[in-house]
């Protein structure tokens, strides 16, 4: 019999459902439905299955935090061996998830096979309730410690995939600032163009906080509609709107105890800014369609291209929200502004795409190398790189460099500056002909000498 303890608390933990999905796989109706019954008053979502062959299907379509699963499905079949096929099914696809299996035939051989085999648990049929509630209590929990290990083990396995080396005196204080802010939990906002590494630097500052074995979150607020922002962002609870089937955290939440990386936050409109303001001010959410406040323990890191203090000034961009952003900001300088790093960045995008795509001995000739430093790469680093790729891909033998013309082709109409028309010219006709000097000099009606010192002229 229970104490008015084990009430209290039973009814404490009813009223506070813990957020969990747990999976009931057993063909007898009368065992689902009590399982189900009970269950549902501890966790958030308690599903059922009658059919053992549908497991795997459910199983990749939804995911589940902990399944109970039968140990004998088929009439005058009690060893149990057809619950170990499919416990042992469910491990090759996540050995991680937590199963418990259920038997009405609780023989000792069997439970000590099931628990070698990966089984969290053992319960016997008919159950004890408390028992029942506990073992899938601890199994919950379990299944977090789980996840949590898997996400350590990813960080803890990510090689390093960027080039962070720079004899940039621009890009050196970059990196100094980055490394000064990184060990805090100060809000950051990576301004510069697109294609300058914004996201290279969320991750840089992700991976040198206190905060690193936590998730790191990245979200495109650009590529995001305004109908979707709150159940994308915040989530969403069963039936808040037509397509809620269930409950479902947002991108938040999944980064609990991580960073938050907020890209192109510029695109917001002033209705959802104030959401985003009231968000990082309080520090908890609610999901559509419920009204229970969650707490949130993230890091903000925010970037844009675009320059958030004119758009402050024009109306655009709430001028609260704009001081909660910049607790420290960061320009990254263009590809243009660090030219001393243009070349040690295309070799390292030349050994990368040279490896992935098995094309070995490439490299970049002289000539080649004179065209990547005249270029003013607009896309920045991001089109170096797709160059770099393009080129590897379409070469053979030897690199055949690959810049995009169009690119260069573009001039301010209204600029007659004869000096600014001589060095667009010059850099247009070193492009055309890959960096080779004689012909550049031939298509410009220059002699060599002449193309060499205007070249010096113009920085080239």
């Amino acid at each position: 019999m229970r104490t008015e303890a084990c009430n209290l608390v039973y009814e404490y933990f009813s009223m506070n459902k813990r957020d969990a999905h747990i999976l009931i796989v057993d063909d007898d109706e009368a065992i689902l439905f009590s399982a189900r019954i009970w269950l549902k008053k501890f966790f958030s979502k308690v599903s059922v299955l009658k059919k053992s062959k549908d497991l795997l299907r459910v199983f990749a379509e939804d995911q589940f935090d902990v399944i109970l699963l039968d140990m004998n499905f088929r009439k005058g079949y009690e060893d149990g061996r057809e619950g170990l096929y499919w416990m042992k099914e469910i491990k090759e696809l996540d050995d991680s998830i937590p199963i418990i299996l259920m038997t009405a035939y609780g023989e000792v051989s069997l439970a000590v096979e099931a628990l070698r085999e990966g089984a969290t648990d053992f319960i016997l049929k008919p159950w004890d309730n408390d028992k029942l509630y506990a073992s899938v209590n601890m199994a919950v929990d379990m299944a977090r410690k789980n996840r949590k290990l898997r996400q350590w083990e990813q960080v803890a396995h990510a090689g390093p995939h960027y080039l962070l080396q720079t004899a940039s005196p621009k890009m050196e204080e970059v990196m100094r600032q980055l490394q000064q802010v990184a060990p805090t939990d100060a809000n950051v906002l990576l301004l510069g163009e697109n294609g300058t590494g914004k996201y290279v630097m969320a991750e840089y500052l992700h991976e040198r906080s206190q905060r690193r074995n936590e998730p790191l979150v990245h979200i495109d607020l650009g590529s995001l509609s305004e109908s979707l922002f709150e159940s994308e962002l915040f989530g969403y609870k069963k039936g808040a709107f037509t397509d809620a089937s269930e409950d479902r955290p947002g991108k938040i939440e999944s980064a609990q105890n991580g960073t938050i990386f907020l890209d192109e936050v510029s695109n917001l409109s002033l209705a959802l800014q104030a959401k985003l303001l009231t968000l990082i001010q309080n520090r908890v959410l609610c999901r559509l369609g419920e009204n229970r406040q969650r707490p949130v323990d993230v890091r903000f890191i925010f970037a844009t291209n675009e320059n958030l203090l004119r758009a402050v000034n024009e109306g655009r961009f709430r001028r609260d929200l704009y001081y909660r952003l910049n607790t420290v900001e960061i320009q990254l300088p263009a590809l243009r502004d660090r030219r001393e790093d243009i070349l040690e960045l295309g070799e390292y995008f030349l050994r990368k795409y040279a490896s992935k795509y098995r094309k070995q001995g490439l490299a970049i000739a002289k000539q080649q190398e004179l065209a990547l430093m005249s270029y003013s790469w607009p896309g920045n680093i991001r089109e170096l790189e797709h160059c770099m790729e393009r080129s590897v891909i379409l070469s053979e033998n030897t690199l055949n460099v690959m810049i995009s013309q169009p690119a260069v082709m573009d001039i301010d109409k209204e600029n007659l500056n004869i000096e600014d028309m001589e060095h667009f010219l010059i850099k247009k006709a070193l492009l055309k002909h890959r960096g080779n000097i004689s012909q550049a000099a031939d298509d410009l009606g220059l002699s060599r000498a002449a193309l060499y010192r205007r070249m010096e002229k113009f920085g080239l």
